[in-house]
């Protein structure tokens, strides 16, 4: 009875004499690992990243858009496009007897402007919200102040500027109490906000914010608003503050069938879930992919055993006229096919993990993206296990020829 301790040192010993055949053999299966192991670690990391933007908004945020709850890519852009949400949807849903448990309500409107300063002129977004946004998005100031109630119920023309527009438009100049020109209408900045890090859904950093009333109509030309924020008092009191909005917003637009809702609600919970699906579905498909190579590297590992069974038939026939069984020879040549998928999928597993963590870091780096790595635990078992698989799949034929083989007929190869 030959003893694992054995098959494996037999084992060790051929692939060592055929190790640069070895090496290029393995090598389907390294490259479909590695690609797992990216895939899996890249879109574990990109889950975590979206969530944590989502939850900078805060866990007790409602998010209410305008138009129904988008179905397709288009979807989402129809809701930028309806003006549902007005400016007594706002009052209505402010009011404690309306929303009992809603500690704030913060509309939001947005849009690419033109601004300058003289003869510089550049392109940004401009966001026109309430007081509340500056705790909402968590912005912090380098210097002057954010706008107040005074600033919004005058429709005063002052605006909050990102680092990057000031370093565009002021280099190292003083840019608060300096006027911005934004079509044709003068704003005066009072702040400018700390340097955020890039990857946000809205980079601040090259954005201004400004009171809604000021910039609503007259810069953006519109009535409506875009998005409201809805914060509840707990996480608990969520699912009612959702049912308060919609029995005070169907009320508001005398919508009597839930089927006509002209708005559409987004909790944390429902953007987690999105997010999880997508991810979820780009991984599958990109796994697939990485699965076509597993199958040639599979395939390139049968044809180098049957060249190896061929080339071996000497030493097969040798082996049987001194006693080994058809078990031993089918064992051994299976113990080699293993050894080299399991080989290549840790190598896959370290190859993939270390190309995550360089590309991540290049991206921290020279994209300012806060972009997490993640070692993709689920990625390394599936690796081992699939190239395992693969290497009794595609094992077992060639190690079948190879037991099967007749000692006497054997001997005779030439």
């Amino acid at each position: 009875m030959i003893l694992f301790h054995d098959i494996l040192k037999m084992t060790l010993r051929d692939l060592a004499v055929r190790k640069n055949r070895s090496a290029l053999t393995i090598l389907g299966i390294v490259i479909g690992i590695t690609s797992i192991m990216v895939v899996m670690s890249v879109g574990k990391g990109a889950q975590e990243y979206v969530l944590g933007e989502i939850q900078r908004f805060g866990p007790n945020n409602v998010f209410i858009l305008p138009g129904k709850e988008p179905s397709g890519p288009t979807g989402a852009m129809g809701t930028l496009l309806n003006d549902s949400l007005k400016e007594r949807d706002i009052d209505d849903l402010s009011s404690k007897s309306n929303v009992p448990q809603a500690v704030s309500v913060i509309p939001y409107v947005f849009g690419s402007v033109s601004l300058s300063v003289g003869q510089e002129i550049e392109r940004s977004m401009i966001i026109g919200s309430t007081v509340g946004s500056q705790k909402n998005f968590d912005l912090k100031l380098a210097e002057g102040r954010f706008f107040d109630e005074f600033d919004l119920n005058d429709k005063a023309r002052v605006v909050i500027i990102g680092d990057e527009i000031r370093k565009k438009l002021f280099e190292n100049s003083e840019a608060v109490g300096q006027k911005i020109n934004i079509k044709n209408l003068d704003f005066q900045i009072i702040g400018v906000l700390a340097q955020k890090s890039k990857g946000s859904f809205i980079d601040f950093n090259d954005s201004l914010i400004a009171p809604y009333t000021a910039i609503q109509q007259d810069i953006l030309g519109i009535r409506h608003f875009q998005r409201v924020a809805v914060e509840a008092q707990s996480e608990e009191s969520i699912p009612t503050v959702v049912a308060d909005i919609k029995m005070t917003l169907r009320e508001n637009h005398k919508i009597e069938d839930p089927e006509d809702d002209d708005f559409n609600i987004q909790t944390q919970e429902d953007i987690a879930k999105t997010v999880g699906t997508i991810t979820g579905i780009l991984t599958v498909l990109l796994f697939s992919v990485a699965a076509i190579s597993l199958v040639v590297g599979g395939v390139g590992i049968m044809n180098i055993m049957l060249v190896s069974v061929t080339e071996r038939t000497r030493e097969i026939g040798l082996r049987k006229s001194i006693g080994a069984t058809n078990k031993n020879i089918l064992t051994q040549f299976l113990a080699e096919a293993l050894f080299l998928t399991i080989s290549g999928g840790i190598i896959g597993v370290l190859l993939g993990t270390s190309l995550t963590y360089l590309g991540i870091y290049f991206v921290q780096e020279f994209a300012q993206i806060d972009f997490p790595f993640t070692f993709s635990f689920n990625g390394a078992v599936i690796g081992i296990l699939v190239s395992s698989f693969i290497g009794l799949a595609f094992g077992v034929f060639p190690a079948r020829q190879a037991s099967r083989k007749s000692p006497v007929e054997a001997l005779r190869y030439e």
